[in-house]
């Protein structure tokens, strides 16, 4: 009795969030909850990562769903094999497993590169060739718009200009192509975003094949809806990028449905470094004997 008259109600709200979606029906409507693991391959595992990754698994079992692990290749120059190995078998010693379910974002580079086209068609995309420091000029502030000289550039222009940045005619630093957004946004990351960089590097699968990759918040969008991802879980930081998330999988021509980002809270423990960037330093400066090093 006490329990038909004080139902269990779920402390997760991550799970809350899916059951709402589950019952409202719409896109969500018999599907299977999937959800995926995207971690970079630049570096070890560690406990923050552990969190991210229990998150993701165990809410694809508690809902009898899938999980995917993807690897985020997109930076050539920190990535390496042996990161890719390490991180499945702590993977798999976590107690977890994705199946047949192991991607790279570098899989999808090609149809990335095609939507990206596809958004300078559509007048949604432009190849901006401010220098890193004239960019931070244009940014404005909270109060300002700043608008790149190179925003009103003819497609065409544009289209010949990401066909040559693709042939490697130019180097680094000397282009990018920004989705052409909102430059009156409060949100910095809708103020015309960049979506493509110059990046002459060795690639660990694609070899020298491509010398421009997707940023991040281009990318992972586009990867999530491939892989029919219903939702797509990161850590708080990210907060701030969903707008830019639901913008990309809304304008690039994929026929499946929009997965939804949730956010939770990084785990953070005192005494300890938990930065991948700040241990990788740790690492490289002979601070710890190496990334086993019983302190890291």
């Amino acid at each position: 009795m006490p329990d038909e008259l004080n139902p269990v109600v779920s402390q997760n709200f991550i799970h809350n969030f899916i059951d709402e979606d589950i019952a409202q029906g719409g896109q969500y409507e018999g599907m299977t909850v999937h959800t995926r693991f995207p971690p970079e391959p630049n570096g070890y595992l560690h406990i923050g990562h552990c969190k991210a990754l229990t998150i993701d698994f165990g809410t694809a079992e508690k809902y009898r769903g899938l999980c995917n692990l993807r690897m985020d290749d997109t930076n050539p120059a920190k990535e390496d094999v042996e990161y890719v190995e390490a991180i499945q078998e702590d993977i798999h010693w976590l107690g977890f497993d994705w199946g047949d379910r192991f991607y790279y974002a570098s899989d999808y580079f090609e149809t990335m590169y095609q939507f990206a086209v596809d958004l300078i068609r559509q007048g949604l995309a432009y190849v901006c060739q401010l220098t890193p420091e004239q960019f931070r000029e244009y940014r404005g502030d909270i109060n300002t718009p700043a608008r790149s000289p190179y925003r009103d550039r003819p497609i065409q222009e544009s289209l010949d200009l990401f066909a040559r940045m693709r042939a490697g005619e130019f180097p680094n630093g000397a282009m990018t192509l920004r989705a052409k957004i909102d430059l009156a946004s409060g949100n910095f990351n809708m103020r015309d975003p960049v979506i493509y960089r110059i990046n002459h590097a060795h690639h660990h699968r694609q070899g020298d094949k491509w010398c421009i990759y997707p940023m991040y918040d281009y990318a992972h969008p586009i990867e999530d809806a491939l892989e029919g991802i219903t939702h797509s879980l990161c850590s708080l930081e990210f907060e701030d990028h969903r707008p830019l998330y639901d913008w990309v999988v809304s304008h690039v021509p994929i026929p499946y449905h929009k997965p939804r980002q949730i956010e939770f809270a990084r785990l953070g423990i005192n005494y300890t470094v938990m930065s991948k960037r700040k241990l990788r330093q740790l690492v490289e400066e002979g601070r710890v004997s190496g990334w086993d090093d019983p302190r890291m």
